[in-house]
């Protein structure tokens, strides 16, 4: 059993709301569904950060600055796929630029598929995954006087509260040095019907992926429930500036997760809270960044301004 998983799933359930965390998400079945999301018409977030790294790569890399003459750290945290990572290696790589690459992932997995990937396609790279918690290693490697980029691509900072997102780029922070930099992905503020397809495709895929967390559940922890009896609602506040996605109950209900000897009730209409998405602007993300050590020193967006990639840097 995995035990970090039944606490946190005790712990969700228990709450008021009731919640689970987005972390969960990817098990292999939900790690495939979502690699089907990135592909739909209506995922822009992907597609968008792409454009970005492909058409502005070389901008990026003048931006950051590195010294040719030193060998730089390329520190990724929770590298996926790796799909977007290996159209900024390659540019690295075609610029000449000194620097090991890091990728960190708590996924052993994530990282073997990453390394095959680099292998095809980069074999030459200078390369050392890391598996693992991202400030554990961090901690480690502050104590190379490298000078380092860290890339924390794709929105991920989006999953979190902005007080989370604070405290988690203080915590950045305090394992860098001065003038080390930040690649931060983040999605765009933007309208509602941009927005909320994103969340919910009409292939149902999104769905799938939401009520997979059920599922992961019945599967790993001795779970009963009926995913039948759950539908997934997403919904976007453009005042908030928040996307959220929620598993309703369609009835009153009661599930027993016998890993965890817990009976829980469920009213009809009650949500699981499972997923938020945080859309940025300069104004939100300065306000972020305030007392954290960073400043924010450029900002590269695709064509149709969907989506930002910031360059921090520590002062």
């Amino acid at each position: 059993m995995n035990t970090q998983f039944a606490t946190d799933v005790l712990e969700g359930l228990s709450n008021s709301p009731k919640s689970l965390s987005s972390k969960y998400f990817y098990d292999d079945r939900g790690s495939s569904l979502f690699s089907k999301i990135m592909q739909l018409p209506e995922y822009y977030l992907t597609k968008a950060e792409l454009e970005i790294i492909q058409t502005q790569g070389l901008n990026m890399i003048q931006t950051l600055g590195m010294a040719k003459n030193q060998t730089f750290e390329m520190i990724e945290l929770g590298a996926g796929d790796g799909f977007k990572t290996i159209e900024l290696l390659k540019a690295f790589k075609n610029k000449k630029c000194r620097f090991r690459f890091i990728p960190i992932d708590i996924s052993q997995k994530a990282l073997d598929q990453l390394m095959n990937l680099i292998e095809n396609q980069l074999p030459d790279l200078d390369v050392h995954p890391m598996n693992g918690d991202y400030f554990q290693i961090l901690h480690k490697l502050s104590h190379s006087s490298a000078p380092k980029v860290v890339l924390f691509l794709g929105s991920n900072i989006g999953n979190m509260h902005d007080r989370q997102a604070k405290v988690f780029l203080q915590k950045l922070s305090k394992n860098l040095t001065t003038g080390d930099k930040i690649i931060l992905g983040t999605d765009l503020a933007k309208s509602k019907d941009i927005v909320l397809p994103a969340y919910n495709d009409s292939q149902g895929i999104t769905k799938a992926f939401n009520l997979n967390l059920l599922k992961r559940i019945n599967r790993e922890l001795g779970g009963d429930f009926d995913i039948s009896k759950f539908e997934h609602v997403p919904e976007y506040n453009e005042v908030e500036k928040v996307a959220k996605s929620a598993l309703r109950s369609k009835t009153d209900q009661e599930v027993t997760i016998r890993d965890l000897d817990q009976t829980f009730e469920f009213r009809a209409g009650e949500r699981i809270n499972t997923e938020i998405s945080r859309k940025y602007n300069d104004e939100i993300l300065m306000e972020i960044c305030r007392d954290t050590g960073l400043i924010i020193r450029h900002k590269f967006t695709d064509s149709k301004e969907y989506f930002a990639d910031y360059i921090l840097e520590k002062s």
